[in-house]
C-alpha cells in the first residue's frame, strides 16, 4: 500500500528564475490550481508529449484525476514555491505491477528533474512491494526513450500504432 504522508519532502538544489530549489513533494488536495495553470502553461508539444493530445483549458475533472492518490495511485509534484514545475504519477498496472507517468516544464526539461521525479516515484512503489514498471510513450519523444535505455538497458519496448510500451524491471 502506497502511504503518502509518510514521505518527507526532498529538495533537490537547482538554479531557479524563481528563487531557491526544487522540492519533490506528495500532491495534497490544495494543489488543484496550481497544477491546472502547469497543465496550461506547457507548450502544445509538451502536453501531446505527455498526454497524447493537447490540453490547452484543463478542466476540473481532469486536473482531480491527475491528483488522485489512494492504495492503487501515487503523485508527485516538483515545487519552486507556489509554482508546480513537473508532475508524476503511478498506478498500479494490469500487465506490471506499477505504471508511471511524469512531466516536466519546458523550461526545466533537460536539467535532470525528470529522471529525479521518476526515481522518488519509483522507490516510493518499490517500497510498497511494485517490482515490475510500465509506461507509454510516443514513438517520437526521443528524449524520454533515451532515458529508458539508460536506467533500464534490458527493458522490452513494443512499438505499435506510434507509442512504444515499455515493460521493465524495478532493481533500486
Amino acid at each position: 500500500m502506497l502511504r503518502t504522508q509518510l514521505a518527507r519532502p526532498h529538495r533537490v538544489p537547482s538554479p531557479s528564475p524563481y528563487g531557491g530549489g526544487v522540492e519533490i513533494r506528495p500532491a495534497r488536495a490544495d494543489d488543484e490550481e496550481r497544477v491546472r495553470r502547469f497543465l496550461a502553461g506547457l507548450s502544445p508539444r509538451t502536453q501531446t508529449l505527455r498526454f497524447f493530445t493537447v490540453v490547452s483549458h484543463p478542466g476540473a475533472g481532469f486536473v482531480r484525476a491527475l491528483l488522485a492518490v489512494d492504495e492503487r495511485r501515487d503523485v508527485l509534484l516538483a515545487v519552486i514555491g507556489e509554482v508546480v514545475v513537473g508532475h508524476a504519477m503511478s498506478f498500479k498496472g494490469a500487465a506490471t505491477d506499477v505504471e508511471i507517468a511524469l512531466v516536466v516544464a519546458d523550461e526545466w526539461q533537460g536539467r535532470g528533474l525528470g529522471s529525479r521525479l521518476t526515481r522518488r516515484l519509483l522507490r516510493r512503489a518499490f517500497a510498497a512491494g511494485a517490482r515490475t514498471l510500465g509506461m507509454d510513450v510516443l514513438g517520437d519523444n526521443r528524449k524520454v526513450l533515451s532515458m529508458v535505455r539508460g536506467a533500464w538497458p534490458d527493458a522490452i519496448m513494443k512499438a505499435s500504432g506510434g507509442t512504444v510500451e515499455v515493460t521493465a524491471t524495478v532493481d533500486l
